[in-house]
């Protein structure tokens, strides 16, 4: 699986998204989205009572093809990581669920400067950011500019029409079917490693080469093939990407109480 699949998938979402919501967005305590955050587990080896290998026969590529099969079916997932930002240099953070019906709910951050909240739900997108979010991407702006968004955006859920021009960076983020529509099947230089566990769950270790790049992937060894974590080596491109909450349901809730209308704003 090539790096371009995935990684550079979150990458080229989220940076975009980050700079698109600045100009409408705000922040919250998570009660209109997917629940707190979850740090992307450690991994760590496997019982010595596993079950019994599920890939027994197969070569890396092909349980590799396998786990990318698998992964593009699913209905809805969680995206939970760490990828760098190639504009500013510095690093996205993201945790995002999403489903194949544009639902999607979740957090990001750029540089752990601050916090941005997502949710789309039935056809709105609704925006929050904290004032540390607000004045980091403000930079270079004019100081009574910054000071002004950040009096009327920060901390105060925002709403736009998903349809609408300003949120088509967004809501491509939000289409599951758009980010793992170009995931490929893994090159001929994958080899299996060691068993291990991703966030409680058995997987396998494939070790793949592309190039110069060396990426390593881990495959649930119970259930489906899932892809449940992907590290990039790569020194251009280095992030970890934490895949889980297959098929669940995404917690899209529209945040109660006073919403901005951006729309309305925007005349």
């Amino acid at each position: 699986m090539r790096r371009t699949t995935l990684v550079a998938l979150c990458l080229v979402a989220t940076t975009t998204a980050g700079l698109a919501g600045c100009q409408s967005g705000t922040d919250d305590d998570r009660s209109g989205g997917s629940g707190t955050p979850a740090t992307a587990s450690a991994s760590k080896p496997a019982s010595k009572a596993a079950s019994a290998d599920p890939f027994a026969g197969l070569t890396g590529a092909e349980i590799a093809d396998r786990a990318v099969e698998a992964t593009t079916g699913a209905r809805s997932l969680r995206m939970t990581g760490d990828v760098p930002d190639d504009e500013s240099g510095g690093t996205i953070r993201i945790d995002m669920a999403m489903d194949r019906q544009g639902e999607c709910a979740g957090t990001m951050s750029m540089d752990g400067q601050g916090q941005a909240e997502l949710v789309r739900t039935g056809g709105t997108l609704y925006m929050k950011y904290d004032e540390k979010f607000l004045r980091a991407q403000s930079e270079g702006e004019p100081q009574a500019d910054t000071d002004a968004a950040v009096a009327m955006l920060a901390g105060r859920w925002t709403k736009m029409s998903a349809g609408g021009q300003d949120a088509k960076d967004m809501t491509g983020f939000c289409d599951l079917d758009t980010m793992l529509g170009e995931m490929e099947g893994a090159g001929q230089d994958v080899t299996r490693g060691e068993s291990t566990t991703v966030g409680g769950t058995p997987a396998l270790v494939l070790h793949e080469k592309d190039g110069a790049d060396r990426n390593t992937l881990y495959v649930a060894t119970e259930g489906k093939p899932y892809l449940l974590r992907f590290d990039s080596a790569s020194k251009q491109d280095p992030g970890t990407m934490t895949l889980s909450a297959y098929d669940e349901p995404v917690a899209a809730k529209a945040p109660s109480g006073t919403v901005l209308d951006l729309d309305a704003l925007g005349g």
